[in-house]
């Protein structure tokens, strides 16, 4: 079952994307010395599948089994891109936050157990946290939301992504990793695309686990190695002191937080 999840994590990671060999540079390179100023876009795009953007990994290729890509327009193949990076921006950081948090809440020392209860703790102690949080996320999205969307002159004109806009570029690069090169760039951007992917895939598994026996994601990470430990001892008559499989199976099922390794 293991082997399985894994497989499946790893193929649908590939998802709408083009295969490596016929990814065109998208991005115009300039000096790495001297950026010219240009009022037209610094972007271009293909009639390759999903307009020759960068994000392909064999061996799945043109992997577009729902035929979403089809039928769409330039503007909704930029749209599903655009929805992709940010998904698994949030996702890369919502599986940090499981980690970090459920060990050490580096904000509230008093919140534990399953991240899953960590905002309705939050709510309970501190009400104002929640607003704050949502006035900062609403403020990003409205600075998202100016960046690459063109302002609708008309009903026809909604949800149009303005000409010169790079799917998931809003202009935050403090650090100046934003490579110029195009070969660089489209390294980069499938790099970012595939944790991305994968971290969406965790973040689900993450949440999906909690609700199912609520209890920390690392406590039932150690819970199955020591039961994978255990059936190896029962397999191969060791009688390593990892515990009793029937134990560790009841506590993996058991609802409840932090029992087992108290």
């Amino acid at each position: 079952m293991q082997k399985l999840i894994v497989a499946l994590a790893c193929s649908s990671a590939s998802a709408f994307v083009a295969p490596h060999a016929s990814v065109k540079a998208v991005l115009k390179s300039d000096p790495v010395d001297e950026i010219p100023e240009v009022a037209g876009s610094r972007y271009e795009f293909d009639s390759n599948f999903a307009l020759g953007l960068p994000g392909s990994l064999p061996p799945m290729g043109q992997w577009d089994p729902a035929g979403f890509t089809v039928d769409a327009s330039d503007n909704d193949i930029r749209r599903y891109r655009e929805a992709e990076t940010q998904h698994g921006r949030v996702a890369m950081l919502a599986v940090l936050g499981f980690l970090v948090a459920e060990s050490f809440h580096p904000l509230f020392a008093d919140v534990k157990g399953p991240a899953i209860d960590h905002l309705t703790q939050v709510r309970k102690e501190y009400p104002a946290f929640f607003e704050i949080g949502a006035l900062a996320i609403g403020g990003l999205e409205v600075n998202r939301a100016l960046q690459g969307w063109a302002f609708p002159e008309n009903r026809a004109a909604v949800g149009q992504l303005n000409e010169d806009y790079y799917p998931g570029d809003v202009g935050f690069d403090p650090l100046g990793l934003k490579p110029t090169d195009p070969a660089e760039f489209n390294e980069m951007a499938t790099k970012e695309l595939q944790n991305g992917r994968l971290a969406m895939l965790a973040a689900a598994g993450f949440i999906a686990q909690e609700l199912v026996n609520h209890k920390p994601i690392l406590e039932t990470l150690r819970l199955l190695l020591l039961l994978n430990e255990s059936e190896m001892d029962k397999e191969f008559g060791l009688n390593l002191p990892s515990g009793d499989i029937a134990t560790i199976e009841r506590e993996l099922e058991t609802g409840a937080a932090d029992t087992f390794f108290k």
